[in-house]
């Protein structure tokens, strides 16, 4: 099975709990599931995984791979890989992530992958997570939001996508801001704009429960679709 990559439009879009929530579903359906995150930055936990994602996509999988190699490169600062490393002094090397990611997908049916911020994300001066995307030959879900300006932020994410030639499985709609655009006239405009199908929208949850919202995924979307 080709790796699912889950990208967005934005920072704090939700990336995390839809990939927990497919990851959960496939799980379900039987089907083994890895995860990666291959950068993660913020705050550093004072127990467990150095970031509080991994522990959310991990317990969703249902895996024990190694930290190290499901996050080669964790940052200990909010900013993107690139400033990160520079105001670190550390040397990202996308051929280390490129070798963590081949040794998940030879244990595992499917490699689901979390991006961070959106396509754009700089990595490397001229290296983004879209170049990683392109690299780990992934089909890809970009999520993206409510909030106005949305359209705009998809649109140019899916045009992006589109000139490198990656395949977009579709789009989750996380409805986390109930001043934004009406959902159905959303999903109605999104479709029409981006020739690509909203595979669903989600309602924010104040409290992220894994059972509930991955059933609420399942319900709403074919996953099995996803990976096919």
């Amino acid at each position: 099975m080709k790796p699912l990559f889950v990208t967005a439009t934005d920072t704090d879009i939700g990336k995390t709990f839809v990939c927990a929530g497919l990851a959960y579903a496939l799980k379900k359906s039987g089907i083994d599931v890895g995860i990666m995150k291959p950068f993660a930055c913020g705050v550093k936990q004072k127990i467990g995984f150095s970031s509080n994602d991994l522990t959310i996509l991990t317990n969703a999988a249902m895996v024990d791979d190694a930290e190290d190699i499901i996050n080669p490169f964790f940052f200990p600062i909010p900013a993107s890989p690139y400033t990160a490393a520079k105001n670190l002094g550390v040397k990202i090397d996308v051929e280390h992530v490129m070798e963590c990611f081949r040794k998940l997908d030879q244990i595992h049916d499917i490699v689901l992958v979390e991006g961070i911020g959106g396509i754009m994300t700089p990595i490397l001066k001229e290296y983004a997570i879209i170049d990683l995307i392109k690299d780990l030959m992934a089909n890809t879900i970009i999520v993206t939001s409510s909030k106005i300006g949305t359209v705009n932020h998809t649109v140019l994410t899916c045009n992006m996508c589109k000139n490198m030639n990656i395949p977009i499985k579709g789009l989750i709609i996380n409805n986390f801001d109930s001043t934004g655009y009406p959902i159905p006239e959303l999903e109605r405009d999104l479709s029409a704009l981006t020739d690509l199908p909203v595979l669903c929208s989600l309602p924010h949850m104040e409290k992220f429960n894994l059972s509930n919202y991955s059933a609420l995924i399942q319900e709403k979307m074919d996953i099995l679709a996803l990976v096919s």
